[in-house]
């Protein structure tokens, strides 16, 4: 390990492993060849990788053993960690929830977080499921720490309710449980930072500006279109863009726009843009971007 290389922590497994290791390669950063290596040295970023357990990343980052760090929002603030939240990355999204078993929640016993004074509850995010329980001035029974099989808790008699991450809800479905109440946390992949390491570290101001831009490039794409002069403003209203639209003019006396639009809507804005009369409606992918 070299003392003068940027230490980032990435998780070693999971989904929020691959994702973050294909935005760190969309990033332009080296990344390990296979699922055995846990080290790997970035020379000519001046960065060195460390493939941990995602759970264990913000301890290490929180330390100031490791500089930064990515690891889910949930984990960190599960972790009791002092380490510093930089930007989120905008994957590996999920919802913290309470559930109970269908029954009860259909017959109301089980409607909002107040249903859970004296309760006992299971779940793999101990700190963060009490952190939230006191800021609503519940006091439960008692909240369970395991690490696995949450839902299982309830029917071994271990626990009444539980609380995890839901990315779809099938899993609890399955286990014949129903959620309930607001959500607890909405929850992504983070960068994290070690209070060690200034907000003005060189490294870290280049981390999170690849690591953004790959986020933005994701998000948008280039909109190209030709449209008559005199109806530019209008075209404008529909796609103001991420700034300001690029306008040129033709040959002809129209005028050629290119403008930056959210990826998710660029079917709605094209249909929009051709009936007021663009042509040559076209769009392309932002490999990266800095904005």
């Amino acid at each position: 390990m070299s003392d003068s290389m940027f230490k980032v922590a990435i998780p070693n497994k999971g989904s929020l492993s691959q994702e973050s290791v294909q935005m760190l390669k969309e990033a332009g950063y080296r990344t390990r060849r296979n699922d055995r290596q846990l080290v790997v040295q970035d020379v000519e970023n001046n960065i060195e990788f460390f493939y941990l357990r995602p759970r264990d990343i913000a301890i290490y980052v929180g330390s100031g053993i490791l500089n930064a760090g990515i690891t889910g929002l949930d984990l960190l603030l599960d972790s009791g960690s002092e380490a510093e939240l930089v930007t989120k990355l905008g994957f590996a999204g999920s919802t913290f929830r309470f559930a109970a078993p269908r029954p009860l929640v259909e017959s109301e016993e089980y409607i909002s977080v107040k249903s859970l004074q004296g309760k006992r509850i299971a779940s793999a995010y101990q700190n963060l499921t009490l952190n939230y329980l006191h800021s609503k001035n519940i006091k439960p029974a008692k909240v369970v720490k395991l690490d696995g099989a949450v839902e299982s808790s309830i029917q071994l008699g271990v626990a009444d309710v539980i609380a995890d991450v839901v990315s779809t809800g099938t899993t609890m479905r399955n286990a014949g449980l129903e959620i309930f109440g607001d959500p607890i946390l909405k929850s992504e992949a983070v960068l994290i930072r070690s209070k060690n390491t200034e907000e003005s570290n060189t490294n870290l101001q280049v981390l999170e500006a690849r690591l953004r831009g790959v986020v933005t490039a994701r998000e948008y794409v280039l909109m190209d279109f030709d449209i008559p002069t005199n109806l530019v403003e209008k075209s404008t209203e529909i796609c103001p863009g991420f700034q300001s639209p690029t306008i040129s003019s033709l040959a002809n006396g129209d005028s050629a726009v290119r403008v930056m639009i959210r990826k998710k809507e660029m079917n709605d804005i094209m249909d929009k843009l051709y009936e007021l009369g663009a042509r040559g409606i076209l769009i392309t992918s932002i490999l990266a971007s800095r904005l």
